[in-house]
């Protein structure tokens, strides 16, 4: 028999969080089932790309960064693709079957025929993180887009928001920051109040005018790129200026609203549900709103 780590690395599982900002694929052994996993988890590999969202980047660049993140978790493993027993992919963007069936077949020409691939939405991978895959609750991500997703004991399932900016995911971290880029444009052509996001939102650019915001913004209106000036918006906020208040404000009713709608839908209130926070912003939102730090 072979030492322990040479058989621990006879058989691995892959999984991978795609999102609209970064991907990330770990590689462990393959464990058997329990609700007492090792802490920490033996990973033998880790691997983060960019954005692996074809609604944002295309089908060509998602498919090359999970394609990518893949092989460098293998490689930093040491082990080859013919070790691979499973896959499971947690990818933003996918929202029905014929996404889910898209990312498969990508995936699928990358393995043997052997592996076991399964592709879901990245809320699901999140709801499963916090529940020792019992899907059985409510969970909300908010990051750069934002998501709310349910599931009942019996297997019933409903989402809110998650269609991206333009169908208006406005409690994500894109919704927040392009609300900041309009409050600056509206105060420079005065049609809305001043803002200290001016100052701020240029200040964070190198730009000397809001008039360069709009060469900024339509020179890369990547999700991702945009999502970054969440951080000014908030520090706004902090200091009291009324315009960035308003402008989380908003954002944590919108992140409210998408989970009561899907507990709601699903009557899971009550029945012992439970809601999983996956967010670098939406919770320290609610958090914030809920302590009072502004009104």
């Amino acid at each position: 028999m072979g030492s322990e780590s040479e058989c621990g690395k006879s058989e691995v599982v892959l999984g991978v969080d795609g999102g609209t900002t970064s991907t990330v694929c770990v590689c462990m052994p393959l464990l058997p089932f329990s609700h007492h996993l090792p802490d920490p988890l033996p990973i033998l590999g880790r691997a983060a790309a960019g954005c692996s969202n074809y609604n944002s980047v295309g089908e060509d660049a998602a498919k090359d960064t999970l394609e990518k993140v893949m092989e460098e978790a293998l490689s930093q493993s040491g082990v080859k693709r013919s070790a691979v027993r499973a896959v499971c992919l947690g990818v933003s963007g996918v929202n029905h079957l014929k996404d889910e069936e898209r990312v498969l077949n990508w995936i699928r020409d990358f393995f043997p025929a052997h592996v076991k691939i399964y592709v879901h939405n990245d809320a699901v991978a999140a709801l499963a993180s916090g529940t020792m895959g019992k899907l059985h609750g409510c969970v909300l991500i908010a990051g750069t887009g934002s998501i709310s997703f349910g599931f009942t004991e019996d297997g019933r399932e409903a989402r809110a928001a998650g269609a991206g900016p333009v169908l208006g995911d406005w409690g994500s971290g894109y919704g927040i920051a392009s609300r900041g880029l309009t409050a600056v444009v509206r105060a420079h052509d005065g049609r809305g109040p001043q803002t200290m996001l001016t100052d701020h939102i240029l200040d964070s650019l190198g730009l000397s005018s809001p008039d360069e915001l709009i060469g900024w913004t339509y020179a890369d209106p990547s999700w991702a790129r945009i999502a970054a000036l969440v951080p000014v918006v908030v520090s706004c906020a902090e200091a009291g200026d009324q315009v960035a208040i308003e402008i989380l404000n908003n954002a944590v009713e919108e992140l409210g609203s998408s989970v009561k709608a899907v507990v709601q839908r699903l009557s899971l209130a009550g029945e012992g549900g439970a809601c999983y926070w996956s967010s670098p912003c939406g919770l320290e939102l609610l958090d914030e709103r809920a302590t009072g730090k502004w009104p």
